[in-house]
């Protein structure tokens, strides 16, 4: 029982620092484009110089 008192603590920390980070990474633009990556994985063109 002591070990949940270290734990949910923990859990929710840990929950509450994804959430930031899941925010920042959205308002910085990570989550714009994500079909860009996944067209230009087929595209056989030679990388320009």
């Amino acid at each position: 029982m002591n070990a949940l008192l270290f734990l949910i603590p923990a859990a929710l920390f840990l929950g509450g620092l994804g959430l930031v980070a899941f925010l920042w990474a959205s308002r910085n633009g990570q989550f714009e484009d994500l079909d860009g990556a996944a067209h230009r994985i087929l595209n056989d063109d030679p990388p320009e110089d």
